[in-house]
């Protein structure tokens, strides 16, 4: 393959007389798949996976790289022939960008697993048009987001660089795989978007979602304020179809729309435990259900508010009411309005129709479906909205679970124009690797130059193909700063997942980073002279926010983490440190409506060599199925033959200890956290039933999926080496 430039033909490199002959080269592959065997010491071949990243970009990737005779000629050819955006590279000097190559390329960067490594190649690297060549490597990947990022700021732009070359800050897939493309989708990784009952609200909604979905955001959609099915049309009885036609119509549309087939549309709904549809909308999900109603590929969720749990805990009926009904009599749709707080003015309305199911059924059919298909997640309403800073009511989440914002009503004409725009949600996502960022010189640094970084993604979204998100956007200006590699960091230091000191990790970790993150907030609002829309009546500029820290002591209650943050050179805020940051917030206040999400982190871990998200590890040794390729290995990162004992799986770990730990930090995050739970393939529905309950009691605010195990391992998915069991 050639590509002509400027300067004459660039060649694919198949160069191999400085390399091992192609005869003499172990399959990368069949390497990779030696991590799933125990050599004949019982030790985990990590080496074999190490070995296989070489041989990947021995027999792969070097040979299918295009070749430069420079960096200038490179990005030449690349802003040219339509590959990088020329304005990204064009707001600095020369001298700067070849600076910030140089130095990323100086940095050493190595894949640590081959996983890692054919992630990057398969989903992120820049490839040439016709998808046979790699034009860039990680580094340029990084260098280009770092330029894209810092908007013509050289000293942001170095900073957004060694957070990401470090591996302390990763942004989410949306901003790394398309900053400073020329072809590109958005930078941002889901959407939430609300539905009115009405067809206008329909129509638009759905319209919406393709348009978010082709450019490659994930799209969630509140359906609580659609009239259930029989409900009447223009005064005519029995007239309204319900949730689940809607349902239908958007599950084809993200098949339909996705990002250039770089990744697939994808979507979930969320419906409100008292809407009179919500047994229909779970039914979706069963396997013998009609293929006229059964919904295979959309998410599926539904919002819990506490007076459920109050009715089931005596083993009471809970009413589902019509939300044609609720909305005419009290004035506000369905969703904006606390269930939990009108729900006995509710029940003794004799104008809002009403049925009613036992509480405990309700709970039952969740359990079962959960059983069989993962599905639905659970938003605990009022959870949620104490412990929300923000005026307004939260009534949905995303497609992951993890985001957690106020929305606000849009009304359209006939054909479908807006005649008031509303406030619907955008996730500008991005994580901390734990580990990396306990060894960064300053922590601080670290989570404001993230927080900067997040915000230059919201600050240059273009969402105008959906006029409710981008209001939402340019008034909020929300983020989500998550975080990865818990279980990485704590098994590395030999601790636990769940113990009391891995608790007690996660609870000083998320505080220190709740405090470091309104702080740079609270500088960009100084910098700017912006605060987000509606900051004056939140709790920050009352104060109200910061009095859990202002009026009580945040420290380590072991040894041992005090050890760790004392190590690392890590000073934990003070109540002096909140008092001050209150004043200054109070005075001048917050860029950024929202600051913390966790989501549950797929991709970027494999790249990152992270654990995902918070939780503990679903196997030492996970396997994945990678398209073509088969089945793929990857090692538990942080894991070593020495301190495996502390890598016990997610299953083994059981529901309690996980639940602890994403209580812990959730106290610190304003949004929410991606929260997966696991049970072994003993697991009854009862199991799950109990799990839910004893999660709402902690305080959690969403349930992602629910996991069980599914094959009889003993846990550590690794295999006895053949020739030691013969």
């Amino acid at each position: 393959m050639a590509y002509t430039t400027p300067s004459g033909v660039i060649t694919l490199d198949r160069a191999t007389d400085d390399r091992e002959s192609i005869g003499s080269r172990k399959d990368y592959h069949a390497l990779n798949a030696l991590l799933n065997i125990y050599d004949c010491d019982g030790r985990i071949q990590f080496d074999q996976d190490r070995e296989a990243v070489r041989q990947y970009f021995l027999q792969h990737v070097v040979p299918q790289t295009v070749t430069f005779t420079g960096l200038r000629e490179r990005l030449q050819w690349l802003v040219e022939n339509d590959y990088y955006e020329a304005e990204v590279i064009d707001q600095y000097p020369w001298e700067f960008v070849e600076g910030l190559f140089t130095g990323v390329q100086s940095y050493g960067f190595r894949f640590q697993t081959f996983l890692g490594a054919f992630k990057f190649h398969t989903s992120y690297a820049l490839k040439t048009f016709d998808g046979k060549g790699y034009l860039e490597k990680f580094e340029d990947r990084v260098a280009m987001t770092a330029l894209f990022l810092g908007r013509g700021d050289e000293a942001l732009a170095t900073n957004f660089a060694n957070e990401m070359i470090s591996g302390r800050f990763q942004p989410a897939t949306p901003t790394f795989l398309n900053a400073g493309k020329k072809q590109r989708g958005e930078f941002v990784s889901c959407f939430l978007l609300r539905l009115e009952d009405n067809l206008e609200s329909i129509g638009r909604g759905i319209n919406s979602a393709l348009q978010l979905s082709k450019r490659g955001g994930g799209v969630s959609l509140l359906l609580t304020n659609l009239r259930e099915q029989g409900a009447p049309i223009k005064k005519i009885e029995h007239q309204a179809s319900g949730v689940v036609p809607v349902m239908k119509i958007l599950e084809d549309s993200f098949s339909y729309a996705n990002q250039l087939g770089a990744r697939q549309g994808a979507g979930a709904v969320y419906l409100h435990a008292h809407h009179t549809d919500v047994m229909r909308f779970l039914d979706t999900k069963r396997e013998n259900a009609d293929e006229k109603v059964r919904i295979k590929t959309l998410s599926l969720g539904v919002v819990i508010p506490d007076i459920t749990f109050e009715l089931a805990k005596n083993n009471e009926a809970m009413c589902l009411f019509s939300p044609y009904d609720v909305e005419r009599e009290l004035g506000q749709p369905m969703s904006d309005i606390s269930i939990t707080e009108n729900y006995r003015e509710m029940v003794d309305n004799p104008r809002i129709r009403k049925t009613s199911i036992p509480a405990r059924e309700f709970f039952k059919t969740i359990a079962e479906l959960q059983f069989e298909s993962g599905y639905p997640y659970v938003v605990f309403e009022d959870a949620v909205n104490r412990a929300s800073p923000i005026p307004g009511w939260i009534n949905m989440s995303n497609l992951c679970s993890e985001i957690l914002q106020v929305n606000t009503p849009s009304t359209y004409d006939p054909s479908i124009g807006y005649e008031t725009v509303g406030k619907d949600i955008s996730c500008n996502l991005g994580s901390l690797n734990i580990a990396e960022a306990m060894s960064s010189p300053d922590l601080g640094h670290t989570v404001e130059t993230a927080i900067r970084g997040l915000t230059a993604v919201s600050d240059q979204s273009d969402n105008s193909s959906v006029p409710s998100v981008a209001n939402g956007n340019a008034r909020s200006h929300a983020i989500g700063l998550g975080q990865m590699n818990l279980h990485g960091f704590l098994g590395s230091q030999g601790i636990a997942y769940g113990s009391p000191e891995g608790v007690d990790f996660t609870n000083i970790y998320f505080y220190t980073v709740a405090y470091f993150c309104v702080r740079a907030s609270n500088r960009l609002a100084i910098e700017r002279g912006v605060t987000f829309d509606g900051f004056d009546e939140s709790d920050f500029a009352t104060g109200v926010y910061f009095d859990k820290y202002v009026d009580r002591v945040w420290e380590p209650e072991t040894t041992r983490v005090r050890d760790l943050f004392a190590s690392a050179g890590i000073d934990i805020p003070t109540a002096a440190d909140w008092t001050e940051l209150r004043e200054s917030v109070m005075e001048h206040g917050l860029y950024n409506q929202n600051l913390q999400a966790v989501p549950p982190t797929g991709s970027i871990s494999y790249i990152n060599h992270s654990t995902a998200s918070i939780h503990p590890v679903a196997a030492k040794i996970e396997i994945r199925k990678e398209g073509k390729l088969g089945r793929v290995y990857f090692p538990a990162p942080g894991m070593t033959d020495d301190n495996a004992e502390f890598f016990e799986d997610a299953y083994e770990i059981g529901y309690e200890k996980i639940i602890d730990t994403y209580a812990a930090a959730t106290q610190h995050v304003d949004q929410g956290l991606s929260c997966t739970l696991f049970f072994r393939d003993t697991a009854t529905t009862r199991d799950i039933n109990k799990a839910q309950i004893y999660a709402w009691r902690k305080g959690i605010k969403t349930l992602y999926y629910i996991r069980l195990r599914q094959d009889a391992l003993d846990g550590t998915g690794i295999e006895d080496c053949v020739s030691c069991t013969l």
